[in-house]
């Protein structure tokens, strides 16, 4: 991509509306634009990052034998009232419309429902069991107060992945699997040293569930840390009953700010009992399906990498995320003969599959490098007259700020795909 060619442009100050680290870097660099509150537009650069982080999701769901779909985001309230949760009264986030036709209808702020209701259609015996479906789709909460930028909005995308187990051994089986590959995902995003399996109350159906708390002075939870163990407890299972069967005390534990980026819970079979998913066992005898839940933000993943890993200069982003690995800096611009030159890298950096953000702007150097500072790509390439004579190219390492400069060779060498 040339930065020329991008339509949106960075700012040279934080947008003064947003409190939010996440969202005042988003919006200066050109990731996102706020089109009111709780709702945010994702510009080219920022989608690139979503889709690679939802990418990363992709893989660890399908490695553990998740299989994706797609639902809508319409719902007919008949379903929700078989599970107590369409009234107001007990679920208060609800987006509901008037139908031109007549009747209401809502937008799904979550799945449960309507893939309980579905599978109906796909299971009948203990031999189609278990499986676990996922997607990665639009939620719509009427949150009182959007806040924290695009951690908590009234629209975003969420991925929800169900399982549909026979056994309790099943569902603890598959459980502890994707509780492992959450923890893969967040290693893989760059935040999985500060992020938690946190405990969290099972409510009717188990002892505990867990969300997944990244600490971070930004967060807007609290959590309790013990470092040491790597065990983090939420206030509602902070008595001592609950905190021996973990192996921890309250003097153990760091009372620390947090994010929640994910979660996982065991439905039993709630769903299933109302709606009438139902199998039948080896004997012939009707039996009701066990089912979890596991929820990941990936935008408010992406808002987390960005308050976790920003300096004063910008954001900083992992490889694994970033939109692009490389951000070309073209110096000189006067002289035809350097911009040829790096015209040609560019092509060059292309054709070896390297993604690069290459900066062909008529712009000051001090604009070019402070700009590549606020959108943060993991190493910048500098291409000027003085580095055409030494034969080399700077290379700035954005994380750390350590600077190498190398021959042409070496650069290919290096972001070699």
């Amino acid at each position: 991509m040339k930065q020329s060619q991008l339509f949106s442009k960075t700012k040279k100050e934080a947008p003064s509306d947003e409190v939010a680290k996440n969202a005042q870097l988003l919006i200066q660099g050109g990731y996102i634009y706020k089109n009111m509150a709780g709702a945010y537009s994702f510009l080219p650069l920022g989608l690139r990052v979503i889709e690679k982080i939802n990418t990363i999701i992709r893989e660890e769901m399908n490695g553990i034998g998740g299989q994706e779909m797609h639902m809508p985001s319409l719902q007919d309230p008949a379903l929700w009232k078989t599970s107590d949760r369409w009234s107001d009264e007990n679920v208060d986030v609800w987006f509901k419309s008037e139908l031109k036709a007549g009747g209401e209808v809502g937008l799904a702020w979550t799945h449960e429902e309507v893939i309980t209701d579905l599978m109906r259609q796909y299971v009948s015996s203990y031999k189609d069991l278990p499986f676990f479906a996922y997607q990665i789709q639009t939620k719509f909460r009427n949150e009182m107060r959007a806040k924290s930028g695009i951690m908590r909005t009234r629209e975003f995308a969420m991925k929800d992945l169900y399982s549909f187990c026979a056994t309790q051994e099943q569902h603890d089986e598959f459980y502890e699997a994707c509780a492992q590959a959450y923890a893969r995902i967040f290693d893989r995003i760059g935040i999985g040293e500060v992020t938690y399996k946190t405990f969290a109350s099972g409510g009717a159906f188990t002892k505990f569930s867990h969300e997944f708390q990244t600490l971070a002075e930004a967060g807007e939870d609290i959590v309790y840390v013990d470092q040491e163990k790597g065990i983090a407890v939420n206030e509602e299972v902070l008595e001592e009953a609950d905190l021996s069967e973990l192996g921890v005390t309250k003097d153990d534990l760091e009372k620390r700010k947090s994010i929640e980026v994910g979660n996982i819970f065991s439905l039993g079979t709630k769903f299933s009992e109302a709606i009438g998913l139902m199998y039948k066992d080896e004997e012939g005898n009707d039996q009701p399906v066990i089912m979890g839940s596991y929820g990941i933000g990936p935008a408010r993943a992406m808002g987390t990498v960005v308050d976790l890993l920003s300096d004063d200069k910008g954001i900083v982003w992992p490889e694994s995320v970033a939109p692009f690995t490389v951000h070309l800096i073209g110096l000189n611009g006067d002289d035809s003969e350097i911009k040829d030159w790096a015209d040609g890298i560019y092509s060059a950096l292309q054709k070896r599959g390297v993604e690069t953000l290459y900066d062909d702007r008529d712009a000051r150097p001090g604009q070019k490098f402070a700009d590549s500072d606020l959108l943060g790509m993991p190493y910048r390439v500098v291409v000027s007259k003085k580095m055409k004579e030494e034969g080399k190219f700077e290379v700035v390492a954005r994380a750390t700020g350590d600077v190498s400069y190398m021959t042409e060779d070496e650069l290919y060498s290096k972001f070699a795909v």
